[in-house]
């Protein structure tokens, strides 16, 4: 699933209250809201990196579309060839596995510098509470997300993968999708 801004807000609230359940960890005397803030402060600043590699892959492919379209190039594989290159060297991980893990240990960092949990346990196990919260959100939404690109796919006019037009109608599709599952 890719990670959206929208997402956020309710992956951190996942993220707070799957640690308020644990049995490892003893939170501060400060509410979940301050857990809230920094999760969703940690994958704000996580997607933001990712919107601005988009961009710039966009407007790579974009400088080049006559030669895309001469040699009839597939543009969604192209969009995420490029997009992995740049992501290599910027250090900016692309996996889901080893992103999510980066998130939560972030998370967990920014927990502990602010003296907000406490536990007796490795701090591995509390970073896969965190990581387990956003996996489990994404499992959640990754199927209406296909459900979604499949309707794209259906239209008459082809969209470019990464556009503008596609993320609008990608968002708007979704929404519809969500709506029909009762999570809006």
């Amino acid at each position: 699933m890719k990670l959206r801004l929208p997402h956020a807000p309710y992956i951190a609230s996942k993220i707070a209250l799957d640690l308020m359940h644990s049995q490892f960890v003893e939170l501060d005397s400060q509410p979940l809201e301050k857990i809230v803030e920094i999760a969703k402060q940690v994958l704000q600043e996580n997607i933001k990196a990712e919107i601005a590699l988009d961009e710039e892959v966009r407007a790579i492919l974009e400088n080049r579309i006559d030669e895309i379209e001469f040699l009839q190039a597939d543009e969604k594989q192209l969009f995420w060839m490029v997009k992995k290159e740049l992501a290599n060297k910027k250090g900016i991980s692309l996996l889901k596995d080893e992103r999510y893990s980066n998130i939560s240990h972030a998370i967990l960092n920014h927990l502990i510098d602010e003296d907000i949990i406490f536990f007796d346990v490795s701090e591995n196990i509390i970073k896969n509470i965190i990581y387990k919260s956003i996996n489990h959100y994404a499992k959640t939404y990754e199927t209406l997300e296909d459900i979604v690109d499949e309707k794209i796919k259906t239209y008459k006019r082809k969209i470019v993968v990464g556009s503008e037009e596609y993320d609008i109608i990608f968002e708007k599709l979704y929404e519809e999708e969500l709506r029909k599952k009762g999570f809006l």
